[in-house]
């Protein structure tokens, strides 16, 4: 199998989805870097429970599949869709994120509870467009993402919304990735039923250099979940 740069073995096998959305549009291979398990799954017809939360700190309620959701038997649940793989729309391409129900062992998302950084390679591209799949609870979270090219650093402030707020459809960095969400307590009982987003950040990086790491770094307040990432390039 010949692999395209920026992916894992593990990855194709593991999620069988589409390895890019057109020749510009690259998925990041983030597993390396993962730390956390915050959707619930359904896996060889056994819920495998989320383990790592959305909020509290990582230790209060979770997403889940939408196939998990109606085998715990939730009625028409606001689930995440079973197909990682997000279908592309007016103001994002499609975005994969990391959680499937064929894997019951990998972690799905990075957590920052506190102040904190997460740091990964891409391949090393000229990109004219970078997204981030977040979210943050407990209140907003005030990030920043260095972008390091080859010579030299970007950096951009952000102000990532609570995942439970609206957006406003003219926001100029962030649209919901998947929304209107329901989430989990840790017993699979549904906790609410509604009004929860992923949120997805977009960056325009300076499509003239190459870029090859990223970086999102946070202030103490609220608590972040960092899910996917993609990029488009130049």
């Amino acid at each position: 199998m010949k692999l395209v740069p920026g992916f894992s073995l593990f990855t194709l096998l593991l999620l069988n989805t589409p390895v890019q959305q057109t020749a510009k549009v690259l998925q990041f291979d983030i597993h390396k870097i993962l730390n956390a398990r915050p959707v619930t799954t359904l896996t060889d017809k056994k819920l495998v429970p989320w383990s790592t939360g959305i909020d509290g700190n990582g230790f209060g309620d979770g997403y889940s599949t939408y196939s998990a959701a109606v085998f715990n038997g939730d009625k028409e649940p606001h689930a995440l869709p079973d197909n990682p793989l997000i279908a592309a729309n007016s103001s994002h391409p499609e975005i994969r994120l990391n959680y499937s129900d064929r894997d019951s062992v990998h972690n799905q998302a990075y957590s920052i509870a506190g102040a904190g950084k997460v740091e990964f390679d891409i391949p090393k591209a000229k990109y004219k467009d970078i997204y981030l799949a977040l979210t943050s609870s407990e209140g907003s979270s005030a990030i920043q993402v260095k972008l390091t090219y080859t010579k030299d650093d970007e950096i951009k402030n952000y102000t990532l919304p609570d995942y439970y707020l609206d957006l406003s459809p003219d926001d100029p960095d962030f649209c919901y990735l998947v929304h209107d969400l329901a989430k989990w307590g840790n017993k699979n009982t549904m906790a609410e039923k509604d009004h929860h987003n992923i949120d997805l950040l977009h960056i325009h990086s300076d499509p003239a250099r190459e870029l090859k790491t990223i970086s999102i770094s946070k202030t103490k307040p609220g608590y972040l979940v960092f899910w996917a990432a993609a990029g488009v390039r130049n």
